[in-house]
């Protein structure tokens, strides 16, 4: 009587090492990666493979329980984030495209309204570009009108002053930036005709009633 007990006993202590083992088979896996132009197969995965792409299939019922790619290198990474950056950028730009369209419909009942909106823009980019020109050309005086004086003074062996060569580079520097913000001027005004083609699209395709959906 003591023997069976004593067994059973042993049954029931020995009952989740048993469990555990049975555990232990069904996830045991068998690896199988390149390496040096071969395949390689085992049941542990060496440290110089961990990085390599690698199928993992179950010891138990040889089916293939997972697929695992090669190790990214940081340069690939590195192209991976910025691919994301990127991708995302790219979807906020379009998220910003549909909120600007929806204004755009809210703020305008008609094309006519659209295209007089855009039609005071153009006019006021063209103020801006005569206004452009016209500080031009008044740079362009004042900075002859220097440069003639810092002649005079060498054609007379006389020295330039300071203040005058000083002036002389502060006018050139503000003629070169007076002539990227026309340059920016027309650039915009160029694309204005553009947009509004563009605009009137989105405009119309967004106001086009939409088909009633079937019903049931």
């Amino acid at each position: 009587m003591k023997t069976i007990v004593h067994i059973a006993c042993l049954a029931v202590l020995l009952a989740p090492a048993f469990a555990q083992a049975q555990r232990d088979g069904a996830n045991k896996r068998l690896y199988c990666w390149e390496e040096d132009g071969r395949k390689v197969c085992g049941d542990a995965l060496p440290a110089s493979a961990v990085d390599s792409a690698r199928t993992e299939i179950s010891a138990k019922t040889g089916l293939r329980r997972d697929q695992v790619g090669r190790a990214l290198s940081e340069e690939e990474r590195a192209a991976a984030r910025l691919a994301t950056r990127q991708a995302a950028a790219e979807a906020e730009a379009e998220a910003a495209r549909r909120r600007r369209d929806l204004a755009m419909v809210e703020s305008y009942a008609t094309e006519a309204d659209l295209r007089r909106a855009y039609g005071e823009r153009i006019t006021l980019v063209e103020e801006s570009v005569k206004t452009s020109q016209m500080g031009m050309a008044n740079l362009r005086q004042s900075l002859l009108t220097l440069l003639r004086q810092a002649a005079e003074l060498e054609l007379q062996a006389k020295p330039v002053r300071k203040a005058l060569a000083d002036s002389i580079r502060q006018q050139h520097a503000d003629l070169l930036r007076q002539e990227t913000i026309l340059e920016q001027q027309r650039d915009e005004r160029m694309h204005l005709a553009t947009d509004l083609e563009d605009a009137l699209e989105r405009y119309r395709a967004l106001k086009r009633p939409r088909p009633a959906a079937d019903a049931g």
